[in-house]
């Protein structure tokens, strides 16, 4: 049984305070892009997780397909089952590969064994394996609040637009991404500002953790800047990075940027 794990973009986002439990208050708004991840779940003898594609990094034991499965495994009788997973989506990019991955193994155990559980079920056991990974399972433009895991719909639609991702090789860490923000609570909610025409997104549209993570990482700053000179309407890093997104009003080749860096077109 098989299922098309895609990634997500962050339009916006504010992070508006610390949390008791150490966590951060932020709001964004999750948009589904045209970015896959296979997964297959076919009955084995033991349960295991075969990673195929880009490399994971460590230990394979915590992938968090297994996590998923296991989680499911204490209220379901689940039998055993080899997981199947061709990584496509870049890792620590800010893109959700590992959360979508997650979210959709919920989804194909949910659907291959007939287990009945409501979407606010599916999402419930999401949101313990991570902050976005609930978002993945009704895969929808959404404003998301909270840590990023509450949601209210919004209606968005990209599709007459040309998306272009771009990855460099760094790998940015939860910690140096959080490293120096200061939580406020901005004059204007994402909720919004995404619903100002698309020609004013680059004035007002902001990720609060490009100002940290491009002092640490000025490659993806010009990233950004190359993407402006090219065309873009908006361009912006997702999530906490370190891939970086642009939206066309057509289609756009990037040769420059294809020397150094992953770029994914028709996203």
């Amino acid at each position: 049984m098989l299922a098309f794990a895609n990634a997500k973009i962050n339009l916006g986002l504010h992070v508006t305070e610390k949390r008791a439990d150490g966590y951060h208050n932020l709001e964004t708004v999750f948009y589904p892009v045209k970015l896959y991840d296979v997964l297959e779940l076919t009955d084995a003898a033991v349960t295991s997780c075969v990673v195929g594609g880009t490399a994971v990094p460590g230990n394979p034991e915590d992938n968090i397909c297994l996590k998923a499965y296991h989680l499911l495994q204490k209220d379901f009788d689940l039998p055993a089952q080899q997981i199947s997973l061709l990584k496509n989506i870049p890792v620590g990019a800010g893109l959700g590969g590992g959360s979508a991955d997650a979210a959709f193994l919920i989804r194909l155990l949910n659907d291959k064994f007939k287990l009945g559980i409501p979407v606010a079920g599916m999402e419930d056991y999401a949101r313990q394996l991570g902050a976005d990974c609930a978002f993945f399972i009704q895969n929808k433009p959404v404003y998301a609040f909270g840590k990023g895991d509450e949601f209210s719909e919004i209606s968005l639609d990209l599709s007459a637009y040309c998306l272009v991702l771009v990855k460099p090789d760094i790998h940015v860490s939860t910690a140096d991404a959080y490293a120096g923000i200061k939580p406020i609570i901005p004059s204007r909610s994402v909720k919004d500002l995404i619903h100002l025409p698309l020609k004013d997104w680059e004035l007002n549209l902001k990720n609060d953790f490009e100002k940290t993570v491009f002092s640490k990482y000025p490659q993806i700053e010009q990233i950004k800047m190359k993407l402006y000179q090219a065309g873009a309407i908006y361009a912006a890093m997702s999530g906490s990075g370190s891939a970086v997104f642009a939206i066309f009003e057509q289609q756009v080749s990037l040769p420059d940027l294809e020397k150094d860096h992953q770029v994914f077109y028709n996203v």
